[in-house]
């Protein structure tokens, strides 16, 4: 069957476009031949930074004809109604259509439209085009004279289509005054000349001819492979670097792998710094000696082109400007080390964190207090906690952080540790930005936990102070990140913490510090407000209450409140607990998320999170123990035993219009099976009680396991509605009582399946 290749032969496409650009312009194209008819078994795309190209393969030579009966007005309807059925149907005359009766709706009109399929050159010619005009670049613009918005210039568009063994036809078209071709080009500078290809299979083989390589996987996996080699026969390896590698290989098209050196003396810096110089500036690789484990002086480079020196010259001008870059970051380094942290955090009041939420400063300084209330919920010092709290930000204002915004953090920690502050405060300077990602190591040691946990709280309920929640696909400020870093922190360390106490408290600092800034609205509620009915105004009342009303203060000079100071008006803000709990909410559909991506399903999620719940390990316990439960016959036949008495109980208490949750008569338990249920029910419910305080989820789901045999005999024997009145209503009431039992644990209602 017939294939297409589509080239489209432009300058250098940045690196970071090519892989959207190159999945855009297959969706783009193949999406168009589905509308038009086509199908196809196969595509691809592939990039080059100065090309993409398509193939698709298994096309048929033209559109299938196509037969559509379209339904018109009912015969002898108004001749407007038959006007418009004939102009939308293509027909000259009613006579034209066919007559079809309905039962129901008597005879009406019905038009056979049918469409003789197109070739599909036809359609390409059509489809490419606009394919290419549409191009949906992030950023783009028009070159020359020219109307065609590229994201550089484009030079050459190949488009040819045919079968395997016949000659391929050209794709005729124009696209601003650029006409396709059969003919594309090689590389820049070692096979310039221009190339005529016919198929895929031919273009992959002339490019490799002329010093291109198609496939960007390819690519990367010459530059892994040549570099590995190259590092080996030092006795060194190379630093993985994924990202860099992926856009190398979007830098050259035919990859040549060099080595070059870097004084020795310049390992004084930390590594960390090297290796981010090196990548920045020189898109180069870092090494490491096998033997020592430390960074090495040498750096891979990859080239465009096969030089006839073997590269001497491409890796001594790399050496070079890498030598410069060093010495800037060195000079950076020593100027850093100069200057205290402690003298850099009063710099922070330069810095805005948030227009609403204040300076660095401010914020740093609602962390430091946090870190110092969470410290002995985790087992850290208060005062080491408040220290690092109060250092954590300040190597923002540092000359190393402002050239490598990804090193801030790090260089607080190695600037601590030269500095002379304790090791468990460096590490916390670091740690507390982590983790970054659902992947990224997170803070292990108490000071660490504490101050990293400050940082996202703060993060967190300052943004839904002001009303700035991710909405969508939008996060600007990264809260879905920050409250993910929450819950692993506490997760992963195995952390029993409450959090809404945590937050309102935070959320009371947040106050404190747009008390201190004079400027931004308070908000309260009317009776703390006021001290009375008259309306004086109270600070003492007001300085910690719920938001709900808005006080703008005007005026701010001693340090006293008078009433003229403020504007009062009403501000439609929700107070703190509504904060607090919208926040846990949003932490507890993250948690959700976290728990999905680990295995565990939605419903036993949301059967073990109530609105309340704010220990985030303990639920995460809780959906662990319950689906071991449920993976079982035992958990299974228990669920069962548990719809089957919810749906009973649900239905009775409608009926009677009550809820059954009073005491069992053990006087009427007149069967043994109801008998051995109740003493089972009461047995379980005081062991789980237990295991429940004492944190051990496994030990309740295994108590309640255990009930599993008392419930099926008391359902395969037992009639719940007994004609006896008081019977029945003793057996409502154990039900109610084996509901709330196994409710200790989870709300089984809302487990699926």
């Amino acid at each position: 069957m017939p294939e297409l290749l589509l080239e489209l032969f432009s300058e250098e496409i940045p690196a970071r476009f090519q892989k959207k650009a190159s999945d855009d312009l297959k969706k783009l194209v193949t999406d168009a031949l589905v509308d038009n008819g086509l199908s196809y078994e196969s595509a691809a795309s592939f990039a080059t930074p100065r090309r993409l190209a398509l193939t698709v393969t298994g096309l048929p030579a033209a559109s299938p004809d196509t037969r559509e009966e379209k339904k018109g007005p009912r015969v002898g309807a108004p001749q407007q109604a038959i006007d418009g059925f004939l102009r939308g149907a293509g027909l000259s005359s009613i006579d034209e259509a066919r007559i079809e009766a309905d039962p129901k709706k008597g005879e009406f009109y019905v038009a056979i439209i049918e469409k003789p399929g197109r070739p599909a050159t036809d359609i390409l010619k059509s489809i490419l085009p606009q394919a290419i005009t549409s191009f949906p670049w992030p950023k783009s613009q028009r070159w020359g004279d020219g109307s065609l918005n590229w994201v550089r210039p484009l030079r050459a568009i190949t488009a040819t289509f045919g079968t395997e063994n016949d000659e391929p036809e050209v794709i005729g078209f124009e696209v601003d005054g650029l006409a396709s071709g059969n003919t594309t080009f090689g590389h820049r500078f070692m096979s310039p000349d221009a190339i005529r290809v016919r198929r895929f299979d031919d273009y992959v083989q002339a490019l490799a001819k002329a010093r291109v390589v198609l496939d960007p996987l390819r690519r990367q996996q010459i530059i892994k492979t040549d570099a590995e080699h190259l590092a080996f026969a030092r006795g060194l390896s190379v630093i993985a670097d994924q990202g860099l590698l992926e856009e190398v290989a979007g830098l050259v098209e035919f990859p040549v792998v060099l080595m070059g050196e870097f004084d020795p003396d310049f390992l004084n810096l930390p590594e960390e710094v090297i290796i981010a110089t090196i990548r920045a500036n020189q898109k180069c690789f870092c090494l490491r000696d096998n033997v020592t484990g430390r960074l090495a002086p040498n750096f891979i480079i990859t080239a465009n082109i096969e030089a006839e020196d073997g590269g001497a010259v491409i890796t001594a001008g790399n050496a070079k400007v890498i030598r410069a870059r060093l010495s800037d970051a060195l000079f950076f380094y020593r100027t850093d080390l100069a200057t205290k942290l402690e003298a850099r955090v009063d710099k922070l009041r330069e810095s805005v964190f948030h227009a609403r939420l204040g300076s660095q400063y401010e914020r740093v300084a609602r962390i430091e207090k946090l870190a110092a209330e969470i410290a002995p919920l985790v087992g850290a010092d208060p005062a080491d906690a408040s220290r690092a709290a109060h250092l954590c930000k300040a190597d923002l204002s540092a000359g190393m952080v402002g050239e490598f915004p990804e090193l801030q953090g790090l260089m607080g920690r190695y600037y601590a540790s030269a500095q002379g502050e304790k090791p468990e405060i460096a590490e916390a300077i670091e740690m507390h930005y982590k983790p970054l990602g659902p992947s990224d190591a997170v803070p292990t040691s108490p000071v660490s936990i504490a101050v990293a946990l400050a940082d996202k709280l703060d993060t967190l309920t300052g943004f839904w102070s002001i009303d700035e929640k991710p909405t969508g696909s939008r996060d600007p400020y990264a809260l879905r990140r920050a409250a993910l870093g929450v819950i692993r922190i506490i997760v992963d360390n195995e952390l029993t913490l409450l959090l809404s106490s945590i937050m309102q408290d935070s959320v009371k600092s947040v106050f404190e510090t747009w008390d201190q800034q004079n400027r931004v609205f308070y908000y309260f509620s009317e009776d703390e407000l006021f001290e009375n009915a008259e309306g004086s105004f109270s600070w003492d009342r007001a300085k910690y209450a719920p938001p709900y009303f808005g006080v703008l203060k005007e005026n701010y000079e001693s340090g006293d409140f008078p009433d003229e100071a403020f504007a009062v008006k009403p501000v439609p803000i929700p107070p703190f607990e509504n904060t607090v709990r919208q926040l846990l909410a949003f932490l507890h559909d993250r948690l959700k998320v976290m728990l999905r991506d680990q295995g565990a399903r939605f419903d036993l999620v949301d059967a073990v999170i109530s609105e309340g719940s704010d220990d985030v390990l303990e639920i995460a316990r809780r959906v662990n123990a319950l689906s071991e439960l449920l993976g079982t016959e035992s958990g299974q036949s228990l669920l069962a035993g548990y719809r089957r008495g919810a749906n009973i109980l649900a239905a009775e208490e409608k009926k009677d219009k009550t809820t059954y949750s009073g005491r069992i008569d053990s006087k009427l338990l007149a069967l043994d099976e109801e008998l051995s249920l109740a003493e089972a029910v009461a047995e379980t419910s005081s062991n789980v009680s237990t295991h429940v305080s004492d944190n051990d989820y496994a030990g309740a789901i295994a108590a309640l396991a255990r009930l599993r045999a008392p419930v099926d005999a008391f359902f395969d024997k037992v009639l719940v509605n007994d004609p006896d009145p008081d019977t029945r209503t003793n057996r409502l009431n154990l039900l109610a009582h084996l509901r709330d039992t196994m409710h200790l644990v989870a709300d089984f209602s809302k487990v699926e399946g």
